[in-house]
């Protein structure tokens, strides 16, 4: 069975002036699919997302998001998302229930129907027992809560997250993460975020922007292969000399790490994996470990994203 899309982007650009922050942009989201996307400041995540939610036209290129074209039929287009931006749209002078009763209205749900979708949102947000409280008077992980709730008042296919745990504590981050995931089991979600480690926690896929362009969409399995440096760990009981390992073919380095252990470097597309245990077998050099290191997702980022600032690559929380 085919993958229902829910978004689609196809070449888009977006300029602002002579400057060109967008260039060629394009990536689908199928349904049940949390994407992560990763971008250092003044990569283009904002401009993206803002085009997705069809608040910025862009300057070349399409974007649908449930089959509707986001330039030709906007309002139907948008009547597909939910969207949270990275401060939640919150009146704090109303209660919840107050204000997702207006949010149900903005986007014109039936009279009959408002007050079904507010306990149905409240229910999956954790909201119950603060209806009747003021927005402004509940701590700052409930309001984030009320901003996801009024994302899916509407029960939108896509839903769409601006650094959505940004200034919550080490429990309200837990308890906004899992019901992310919730999300995702009935929603198409795109997570916008610079913490690499809620990615890993959260999403199914992982896309990388940098100066304009991607320069990687992988799912989190297929993200293993970039994971995974061009390094092995060799541990040898009878170890032979630098030169002796330096001269297999493929290897381009070969660093003593201690105790008969090595950590052997190559070059992409040199693999030296075979060569190494056929020299260690007609060496007799005891050869009882042979591993490839992985990189960490924050090291991949790095390497993916350029000279990122070092605040975009956020510590695990």
């Amino acid at each position: 069975m085919t993958a229902e899309v829910l978004v689609e982007v196809e070449r888009v650009s977006r300029s602002f002036g002579h400057r060109q922050v967008l260039r060629d942009v394009s990536f689908s989201v199928i349904k049940g699919e949390v994407l992560g996307f990763l971008g250092p400041n003044g990569a283009g995540k904002t401009t993206t997302m803002r085009i997705l939610t069809g608040t910025l036209a862009p300057s070349a290129g399409r974007v649908r998001v449930g089959g509707i074209d986001m330039l030709e039929h906007p309002t139907r287009a948008k009547a597909q998302l939910g969207y949270l931006p990275e401060t939640p749209p919150l009146n704090r002078d109303l209660t919840v229930d107050e204000y997702l009763d207006f949010c149900a209205r903005l986007r014109r749900l039936p009279g009959r129907q408002v007050r079904q979708a507010r306990e149905r949102a409240k229910a999956r947000c954790g909201l119950e027992d603060v209806g009747r409280r003021l927005i402004g008077n509940v701590s700052k992980g409930y309001q984030q809560r009320v901003g996801i709730a009024q994302a899916i008042i509407h029960n939108p296919p896509v839903v769409i997250l601006d650094e959505p745990t940004v200034g919550l504590d080490p429990i309200q981050i837990q308890e906004i993460r899992a019901l992310i995931r919730d999300l995702g089991q009935a929603h198409s979600v795109i997570l916008s975020t610079h913490i690499l480690s809620e990615v890993q926690a959260i999403c199914s896929h992982v896309q990388i922007i940098r100066q304009g362009e991607l320069v990687l969409k992988a799912s989190i399995d297929e993200l293993a292969t970039h994971l995974t440096g061009a390094h092995l760990e060799v541990a040898l009981r009878r170890p032979p000399d630098d030169a002796q390992l330096a001269a297999i073919p493929g290897v381009a380095a070969a660093h003593a790490q201690g105790e008969g252990r090595w950590l052997i470097s190559f070059e992409a597309g040199a693999d030296p994996t075979d060569a190494l245990v056929r020299a260690a077998v007609a060496g007799d050099w005891g050869l009882y470990e042979l591993t490839r290191p992985r990189l960490s997702l924050e090291e991949v980022f790095l390497e993916l994203a350029g000279d990122a600032p070092a605040d975009t690559v956020a510590q695990a929380a």
